[in-house]
């Protein structure tokens, strides 16, 4: 579907380093960089920026959860390609420290992207407000919204759509959750409580539905949508890159240098990190559950495969509804 106004973030490094404590090597990074900046996406969200501490290091839980603009410029510097790419950074509300963000005239980050649950809005509107007075590009990523209570959700929405400040407002399906018809109804939601914002739309694959919610979200109007490239990401991943170019059909893209990164660099990452669709991700998809225990069952070697197992543990609260 080719629609001149649809941009592409790839949050490969990001939601990728959910599954590895962020330890991608400096190589293996450039060479993301590198085949984005040659696919010509329009955006690269290198990772989080988070406040380092005495127990959250970046030795213990890597560079690019806290993205210094040392490691930023190395990255960016390293590819001499024509087109360059807007660099994002994820905020996650309650973990920053924005008195040490630089103007975006003296940075190399383009775009700060704040991360926050439906509870915590007023923060996340904070943040947002000081990144974009420090000239950012911003968005809003409201998470876990089909955990959410809907008239909090409309709250939130209501209250984004009074800020000038946030560029674009994302609906973000943590879980894996949704299917398209949902994904049409809380993008309606959206349009109706926040009728003056641009959307952005990011998916998780619990189900393998990521590559065609975001198609959906393409049909209901979204012109932000996030991809990994082969799909990494927390637990089932996201949706696939390469999919998503190809799709789209917009002759300024070129998907070939994706399928060489991922020839060159994923298809060995393989061999030590695991993401993607198994069934118990589908699993917690289906029961709109966060991935945390599938993913604990998945690092059980001798029990990794136990769906049948995780179903009925999974399956025995009282709220629990099997349809």
């Amino acid at each position: 579907m080719y629609r001149e106004e649809i941009k592409v973030l790839d949050c490969t490094i990001r939601d990728g380093g959910l599954i590895n404590n962020y330890q991608f090597s400096i190589d293996f990074v450039k060479a993301v960089y590198r085949a984005i900046c040659e696919a010509g996406v329009d955006i690269i969200e290198l990772g989080k920026k988070l406040e380092e501490s005495d127990e959250y290091t970046r030795e213990k839980y890597g560079k690019w959860n806290f993205c210094d603009e040392d490691d930023l410029k190395e990255v960016i510097d390293s590819c001499e390609s024509d087109f360059r790419p807007a660099v994002a950074v994820m905020y996650d509300v309650g973990r920053v420290d924005v008195s040490k963000l630089n103007h975006a005239d003296e940075s190399p980050m383009d775009m700060i992207r704040t991360a926050c649950y439906v509870p915590d809005i007023d923060k996340g509107i904070d943040l947002v407000k000081r990144c974009k007075d420090l000239g950012y590009q911003t968005t809003i990523n409201i998470m876990a919204i089909s955990a959410a209570i809907e008239s909090d959700l409309i709250e939130a929405l209501s209250q984004a759509n009074e800020i000038e400040e946030i560029d674009y407002l994302y609906l973000v399906d943590s879980f894996g959750a949704f299917y398209s018809e949902q994904i049409t109804y809380y993008l309606e939601l959206y349009r109706k409580y926040a009728p003056d914002k641009e959307l952005g739309f990011h998916a998780h694959n619990n189900q393998q539905l990521a590559f065609s919610n975001t198609q959906q979200s393409i049909i209901d109007g979204v012109n932000l949508l996030d991809a990994t490239v082969n799909g990494i990401g927390r637990g089932a991943g996201n949706c696939n890159l390469e999919l998503l170019l190809n799709f789209l059909k917009n002759p300024k893209f070129d998907v070939r240098p994706v399928y060489k990164v991922i020839q060159e660099q994923f298809v060995p990452l393989r061999n030590s990190i695991e993401w993607g669709f198994n069934d118990i991700y589908g699993i917690s998809g289906y029961l709109n559950q966060h991935p945390r225990q599938a993913m604990k069952l998945r690092a059980d070697k001798k029990n990794k495969d136990n769906c049948y197992n995780f179903f009925l543990e999974s399956t025995r609260s009282d709220d629990v509804s099997i349809a």
